[in-house]
């Protein structure tokens, strides 16, 4: 929506824009006077008997549209403005009474200024009053209402309409994000240090375990396979994801020996939630390449996954130094995980790192989803 668009009655906006257009409003209330007082003026000097019937009843007209319509349409918009968003099941019922309190009180103005230019005598005002209220009211309510319903739902359509172009630019970025982690993984898997170091791991294996070393071959494919077809929805199986974790330490172990020990502990009842893909697996080679491969004595890896009420948990524990998440940057595999996290929950996913025990635990958070595996 452009600048130009105003929110109708029965949308809510922002205190600050409700605030200037309801003042913008009340601002232009001297519309009303003025034309009131210009009716009554020519009438004074023109004098009524010079003005035609046709004539008489345009400006009688004029005058009772300025006393109901202005007034409808500045109430109906603060009314609409304060009350819709907490009372949307009574707006059509507000703006309603609205119509039928400036109707009411607007023919009744307009008859004080049909005393004031001397058009009608005193002793005919409420026989003014009862003869034009009917007609006025009934203008007032069809007009009032069809006017903005209709732009209620136009409104609506627009704002339906910029809410679909957002989704699809955070869509957009989403799958963006997500080529790039899928991408970020399969440079890491493809590196010459990793896969160097897996096929002399395999290498070394085929005389002594050969069973083994066929096995590493099949994890290394799946690891591989899985980082190009990583879920374009954004959200796989848990149990995925734990098991290219564990392929992932598995493969790595090969490498470091005794230096690299892991333990991971999901319940099986968790395995059908959705997760981010390559989450899981980005916080344990976090693990492996801060702290495993820069320390002779290695360190050990936990995976613990539980949820609280309708939020998963799972937290990557190292017995390593720790980290702040302000020394992260978006280029990082981390930043990247936070950035996605942000797009597929919003404020319902989290990573947080915590220093309990001498231990680093690095946990993430998002809202559970089940989906048949």
């Amino acid at each position: 929506m452009n600048g130009s668009c105003q929110t109708p009655p029965g949308v809510s906006a922002s205190p600050k824009k409700t605030s200037e257009l309801v003042e913008g409003f009340f601002k232009a209330m001297w519309i009303v006077p003025a034309i009131a007082v210009f009716a009554a003026v020519l009438l004074l000097v023109v004098g009524h008997d010079e003005i035609s019937a046709a004539g008489r009843k345009f400006l009688f007209s004029l005058i009772y549209s300025a006393m109901i319509g202005l007034p409808s349409a500045v109430l109906l918009t603060w009314s609409a403005y304060r009350y819709s968003e907490r009372f949307p099941r009574l707006l059509i019922v507000g703006q309603t009474l609205v119509l039928l309190f400036t109707a009411t009180v607007g023919s009744l103005a307009a008859g004080v200024v049909f005393q004031i230019a001397r058009i009608m005598p005193p002793n005919a005002y409420w026989i003014e009053f009862r003869g034009s209220y009917p007609f006025a009211l009934v203008i007032t309510l069809v007009t009032g209402l069809s006017i903005t319903s209709y732009e209620t739902m136009r409104h609506r359509l627009q704002s339906a309409t910029l809410e679909l172009r957002t989704r699809q630019v955070e869509q957009e970025r989403a799958n963006k994000l997500l080529a790039e982690a899928r991408l970020s993984s399969l440079e890491s898997r493809i590196h010459p240090h990793f896969l160097f170091n897996t096929l002399n791991s395999i290498v070394a294996l085929i005389p002594s375990d050969p069973r083994r070393a066929e096995d590493t071959v099949g994890k290394l494919a799946s690891l591989l396979r899985f980082s190009l077809n990583a879920n374009q929805s954004g959200l796989v199986p848990l149990a995925q994801e734990v098991k290219i974790a564990r392929d992932y330490l598995e493969i790595e172990r090969t490498r470091f020996g005794p230096r690299l020990r892991y333990e991971i502990s999901v319940p099986e009842s968790l395995e059908a939630v959705k997760a981010p893909p390559l989450a899981l697996q980005s916080l344990v080679e976090n693990c492996i390449k801060h702290v495993v491969a820069q320390r002779a004595e290695g360190a050990t890896i936990r995976i613990v996954g539980t949820r609280e009420n309708a939020v998963m948990r799972l937290d990557v524990i190292d017995d390593g130094p720790g980290f702040s998440l302000e020394a992260i940057t978006p280029e990082h595999g981390l930043g990247n995980l936070i950035a996605r996290l942000d797009l597929l929950y919003g404020e319902r996913g989290q990573l947080e790192v915590a220093r309990k025990n001498n231990t680093t635990v690095v946990s993430l958070l998002f809202p559970t989803e089940s989906t048949s595996l």
